[in-house]
This record gives C-alpha cells, sequence and structure tokens, in this order.
C-alpha cells in the first residue's frame, strides 16, 4: 500500500501527516489522542480501510510526533486546579485549546484539498473531532468518536492508577530503555483485559514510538489543551452529521460513561460497546470497528 506523506500548514505550524489509498475515493481524517502520534492508528488497521475503498488520512497532533512542537512554552494554571475544573465541565487557562487543533484538522483537509471527510477520532481526538463535527460542519460527513468524552460536568472520573500512569512518568531526560519500560508499563494499565497483548509486542511498540520521536512536554500542553476546553456539549448540541460513539466497557482511563455522554448528547448518535476493550483498538476487534464505522460512514447524506 503506497503511503503519501507531506506537512500542511496550519497558521504557522507544520503538521505531518500520512494519506493513504485511492485519493479519488471517499476520505477518512483519523484523530488520535494525548501525546499519541500517527502511528497509534496501525498500518493494519488503516489498510482495512483503504480495502472499503476509502482513501485514508493520519497525522500528528501539533506538539507531537513529527508536527510543530512549542519548545519553552510552558503550561497554564495549576495542573490541580485545572483538573477541578475540567471535572466540573469548566474551561482553564490554556497554552491552545482543543479548538485550536480542530483548526489544525481543518487547515489539513484544506492542504489536501478534500472538501468533505468521514471524521473519526479516539481519546482526545475523539473529542477534536467533535468540535470538529460543529466548527466544520460543512467539511463533515460523519463523525466516528472513539473512547472518548465530551468531558460534561461531573462525569465518574478517570480510575486514579489509569490517570497517574498516562500523566506521571521518568524524568523527560531519562535513558531510552528507562522511558520504554514506563510505555510498556503505561500500556498495560491502560490497555484491553480481555485482549492482553505480549509484552514483546508492547515493547516494539514503544521503541518504535521512542525513536520517532519522542516530546514529553508537549503531552502536558496537550493535556493542558483539554482541560482548557471545557465541556464539549455545546458543540454535540449543534452536530448533525451521522454519528457512532465506540467505547469499551473496561475503559478505566476514559470510562464508558464519557462516550454514553456523547452519544446522549448528539442527536441521533449510535452507541457501540465493546466487552474487554480498554483504552486501545484490540486487533481481534479491528474488523468489528471497522464495519460499525462502515455502517455510519453509508449513512452520509
Amino acid at each position: 500500500m503506497e503511503i503519501r506523506e507531506g506537512k500542511a500548514l496550519s497558521g504557522d505550524l507544520k503538521i505531518h501527516y500520512e494519506d493513504m489509498g485511492n485519493p479519488d475515493d471517499p476520505a477518512v481524517l483519523l484523530i488520535m489522542g494525548l501525546g499519541a502520534q500517527l502511528l497509534f492508528w496501525r498500518e493494519d488497521f488503516c489498510r482495512k480501510l483503504v480495502d472499503q475503498g476509502l482513501r485514508v488520512i493520519r497525522f500528528d497532533n501539533r506538539d507531537v510526533g513529527l508536527s510543530t512542537y512549542f519548545d519553552g512554552e510552558r503550561t497554564k494554571g495549576s495542573q490541580v486546579g485545572n483538573m477541578v475544573r475540567s471535572a466540573l465541565g469548566r474551561p482553564s487557562p490554556a497554552l491552545y485549546t482543543l479548538e485550536d487543533m480542530a483548526d489544525d484538522a481543518a487547515a489539513l483537509l484544506d492542504h489536501l484539498d478534500i472538501d468533505r471527510a468521514h471524521v473519526v477520532g479516539g481519546s482526545m481526538g475523539g473529542m477534536i473531532a467533535q468540535i470538529v463535527a460543529a466548527r466544520h460542519a460543512e467539511r463533515t460527513k460523519t463523525l466516528g468518536v472513539i473512547f472518548s468524552s465530551n468531558n460534561r460536568a461531573l462525569l465518574p472520573p478517570p480510575g486514579p492508577r489509569h490517570l497517574l500512569a498516562v500523566i506521571t512518568g521518568p524524568a523527560p531526560n531519562s535513558p531510552r530503555d528507562v522511558i520504554i519500560e514506563n510505555s510498556v508499563r503505561v500500556s498495560r494499565i491502560i490497555g484491553s483485559p480481555g485482549y492482553p497483548r505480549p509484552a514483546e509486542t508492547l515493547r516494539a511498540d514503544a521503541m518504535a514510538f521512542y525513536d520517532r520521536a519522542f516530546n514529553p512536554y508537549g503531552v502536558a500542553r496537550q493535556f493542558n489543551a483539554i482541560t482548557g476546553s471545557g465541556s464539549l456539549r455545546k458543540y454535540n448540541k449543534q452536530t448533525t452529521a451521522p454519528t457512532v460513539v465506540i467505547h469499551g466497557k473496561a475503559d478505566k482511563l476514559m470510562r464508558p460513561s464519557g462516550g454514553r455522554a456523547v452519544a446522549r448528547a448528539i442527536p441521533g448518535a449510535r452507541l457501540v460497546l465493546f466487552d474487554g476493550m480498554g483504552h486501545e483498538l484490540p486487533e481481534p476487534l479491528w474488523d468489528d470497528i471497522v464495519g460499525e464505522l462502515k455502517t455510519t460512514f453509508a449513512e452520509a447524506p
């Protein structure tokens, strides 16, 4: 499968992307989550979409992977205070917001001369996708929201162990093997208990991610964007695109209540829950997930 790659301009930022499939086929824009490079949309998962007659675009959000970093810029406010305000559905000061990141996604579509796309996001990427669907409704054929939330006030919080695994870790200047082993540990904690992956697979992935790019300060700034954006329900109420919300019943980082909140807030949204799935896309479920997405894609007006 040919993979075309390049960089799109979003203001002064460069957004690195990969583009797969026939350029004349309907486009699917994949948006990944906190600190996650485009590699988290596995190439074989993307191939399954391409095999369905779709053009697939995956990209690195700002501050991660091969896209522009905000080097030297500090996050705004107290992390604890920002998290409390976020739990109440209220925004906090932030260097940039999820709205800015949604505009990056629209700029990428502009760069590729794509008028409309199926927009699919996972975790923080699912939050960005919700904003794209409202803020850039004319560009959104359908919406797919996977293991995400709308940050509505008073949702059940993440499991403490799972949240701490994501927002804490070794010092940024730690040796490569220390960073990689921590990544393996985090993947085990937030992964799918019904579909455990071998340690050697987790380690190989962690090495590939680290060797491609490593920017822990960007992860902190992206987390600040999440807490800085407040509740997304106002965007959900504006959404008219056919929507599917996919979530794992075993996800303790972004609990299923987050997916249910999105599905309740978006008119006509369809909710699909998978047993044993945590905060990831387990390979044994790829065909089912692609099938659910394809069902929704077929509803595009």
